[in-house]
C-alpha cells in the first residue's frame, strides 16, 4: 500500500504536467483565436481578455508547482481547482446556456461537450485521489484534507456560477418594450423520444411530419399523425463523389431535396422513393436555401467580390440559372455578421422571408425575390451589436459575443413565429430560465400579434419549431413535442386569414 500510495500521486502529477503543457501551448500558439473563442462564450465574454491570460498563466504555474516535489501537493490543489472550474463551466453550458459555443483549444478541441464533461470529471477524481494519498503518506492532517478538498471544490464551482449569473444579468436585462402574452394558447399533445439531439424539421404533409438529422444526413425520418414511432428512409443520390460539409434535407409537397451549398449540389426525389437525382450542380455556392417550388430556390450566398452576404434566385432549368439581388440585405457594419439571419418560405412558397439574427427587422419577398416589405420586431435593437475582427490568418470572427435578437423561426401562412432572445419590461427572470418566449408577427402588414411561453423540456430549450394548421411542433434536446391549439387561439396560428395577404 505504501508503494502504491507513492506511485499514484506521482503518476497523476506527471499526467497533469503533460495535460497543462499541451493545453497552454495549444492556446499560446493560436492565442488570437483562443481569445475570440473566450469572448464568444455565454459565460466569459465580459471578461475575455483577463480570463484568456489568467487561464494560461495558472496552467503554466500549475506545471511548475507539480514539477517541484515540495510543492506537488499545492500543484495538485491547483489542478483540482482548474478542473473543477472547467467541469462547472461545461455543465452550465450544456444545461443552462442559450447556446453552446465552440471549444477553447487544447486537447478538449478534439472532443464534443459531453466528452469534455466526462474527461473533466475523471480528472477531478484523479486529482482528489492523489491529494488524499499524499496526505495519507504524511500520517497527519487526514481530516483537514477533506475540508480542503470541499473548500477548493466549493470556491471553484462558485466562481464559475457567479460569472454565469453576472452574464445572465447583463444579457437578460429588461429592454424598453412590453409584450402582450396570449392566455395559454397551446396544449401539449404528445411527446416522442428521439435517439439523439441532432434532428431538425425538414417539412410536412397532411399525412406526416419529416425530420432530417445532422449526424446521419442521408436519412429521411418521418412520423405519421399517430405520433408513435419514427420511420426511416435512406436516400441514395445518383452521384456521391464529393466532399460534403453540410448536407441538409427539406421536404415540399411530394418531393424531398437533399443539398449542400459547399459542393454545390441539389438532389431531388419523391418522399416514397430513396433514389435522388441531381437537379443542380456547380451552379452557385450557397450557405442557405429556401424552396419556392420544385424547381425554384431562394439562396443566400457570400459574394466572392465583397465577402458579404447576398440573396439570389436559383432556377436550375432556366437561363440564367442564377440571378442575384444584391440590394436586399442591408449592410450596417461588415455585411456578414450584421446581415446574418435565416432564409425561409411559407407553406406554399409564394412568400419568402429573411429574418435578421442581430437586429429587429425581417423582410418579406415574393416568389421572384422581389421585396414587398421590411417589418420590425418589437424590440429596440435596430443596429446589430456585433464586433467583427480580422485575424492574422485572414479569417473574420466576432471579437465578443453578439447580442442575439431572433432565432428558431417558423412561418405558417401570414404568421411568423420567432423565438426572441430579449427580455421585455415586467417579465420575470425566473420564467426566462425555464421557458423560451415566442413572438408572433403578421407577414402581410406591420403587426405584432402577441407572445407565449414554451416551457423547457428536461431543462432543454426549444431549438426548432414548425407550425401547421393543426399543430405546433417543437424539438427540445432529444424530444419531439406536438402541441394543439386552444380554440380561443386558433386564429393566431392557422392560415384562416390567408386571404388577407397582399396580392400581386
Amino acid at each position: 500500500m505504501k508503494n502504491l500510495s507513492d506511485i499514484i500521486p506521482a503518476t497523476v502529477s506527471y499526467f497533469f504536467i503533460l495535460l497543462f503543457i499541451y493545453a497552454s501551448v495549444s492556446k499560446l500558439t493560436d492565442f488570437e483565436n483562443f481569445q475570440v473563442q473566450i469572448a464568444q462564450s455565454p459565460i466569459l465574454s465580459a471578461y475575455a481578455e483577463v480570463i484568456s491570460y489568467a487561464v494560461i498563466s495558472i496552467e503554466l504555474l500549475t506545471v511548475i508547482l507539480l514539477s517541484l516535489p515540495r510543492r506537488r501537493v499545492t500543484g495538485l490543489f491547483f489542478s483540482l481547482a482548474l478542473m473543477m472550474c472547467f467541469t462547472a463551466y461545461i455543465y452550465i453550458i450544456l444545461h443552462y446556456s442559450d447556446f453552446v459555443p465552440c471549444s477553447c483549444g487544447g486537447i478538449l478541441e478534439k472532443m464534443d461537450w459531453n466528452e469534455h464533461l466526462i474527461f473533466n470529471i475523471a480528472c477531478v477524481i484523479l486529482a482528489s485521489i492523489a491529494i488524499i494519498l499524499t496526505y495519507y503518506n504524511r500520517q497527519y492532517g487526514r481530516i483537514r484534507i477533506y475540508f480542503k478538498l470541499l473548500a477548493v471544490t466549493a470556491i471553484s464551482t462558485s466562481a464559475v456560477v457567479l460569472l454565469f449569473l453576472q452574464s445572465e444579468n447583463t444579457l437578460k436585462k429588461a429592454n424598453n418594450f412590453t409584450r402582450r402574452f396570449l392566455p395559454h394558447p397551446l396544449i401539449e399533445d404528445k411527446v416522442l423520444e428521439l435517439d439523439n439531439e441532432h434532428y431538425y424539421f425538414a417539412g410536412h404533409t397532411k399525412e406526416a411530419l419529416f425530420l432530417g438529422n445532422k449526424s446521419t444526413p442521408l436519412l429521411l425520418s418521418s412520423v405519421g399523425n399517430g405520433f408513435t414511432t419514427l420511420k426511416f428512409m435512406r436516400i441514395h443520390p445518383d452521384q456521391t463523389d464529393f466532399n460534403y460539409t453540410n448536407l441538409q434535407l427539406k421536404v415540399r409537397g411530394s418531393h424531398y431535396f437533399l443539398y449542400d451549398g459547399s459542393v454545390p449540389i441539389i438532389y431531388k426525389g419523391t418522399i416514397s422513393n430513396p433514389l435522388a437525382s441531381t437537379i443542380s450542380y456547380n451552379d452557385v455556392y450557397f450557405s442557405q436555401l429556401a424552396i419556392v417550388d420544385s424547381s425554384h430556390f431562394a439562396v443566400r450566398i457570400q459574394s466572392s467580390a465583397t465577402g458579404e452576404y447576398e440573396l439570389g434566385m436559383l432556377r436550375p432549368y432556366e437561363q440564367p440559372q442564377f440571378k442575384l439581388s444584391p440590394d436586399l440585405l442591408e449592410k450596417q457594419i461588415d455585411g456578414i455578421f450584421d446581415a446574418d439571419g435565416q432564409l425561409i418560405t411559407d407553406g406554399n412558397g409564394k412568400y419568402i422571408q429573411y429574418v435578421y439574427a442581430y437586429r429587429n427587422q425581417f423582410m418579406i419577398m415574393n416568389e421572384r425575390l422581389e421585396l414587398k416589405n421590411r417589418f420590425n420586431t418589437i424590440d429596440t435593437i435596430s443596429k446589430a451589436q456585433v464586433q467583427p475582427i480580422r485575424l492574422s490568418d485572414g479569417n473574420t470572427k466576432l471579437q465578443s459575443r453578439p447580442l442575439k435578437v431572433n432565432a428558431a423561426l417558423a412561418v405558417n401562412g401570414p404568421f411568423l413565429f420567432n423565438r426572441s432572445y430579449l427580455m421585455g419590461k415586467h417579465e420575470p427572470r425566473e420564467r426566462w430560465r425555464n421557458a423560451s418566449i415566442i413572438d408572433i408577427y403578421r407577414t402581410d402588414r406591420q403587426q405584432y400579434v402577441g407572445s407565449f411561453y414554451m416551457e423547457h423540456i428536461d431543462r432543454k430549450a426549444v431549438s426548432q419549431m414548425m407550425v401547421t394548421d393543426r399543430y405546433l411542433y417543437a424539438i427540445a434536446g432529444s424530444k419531439l413535442i406536438r402541441y394543439q391549439y386552444r380554440t380561443s387561439a386558433v386564429k393566431y396560428f392557422t392560415t384562416g386569414y390567408a386571404e388577407n395577404l397582399n396580392k400581386e
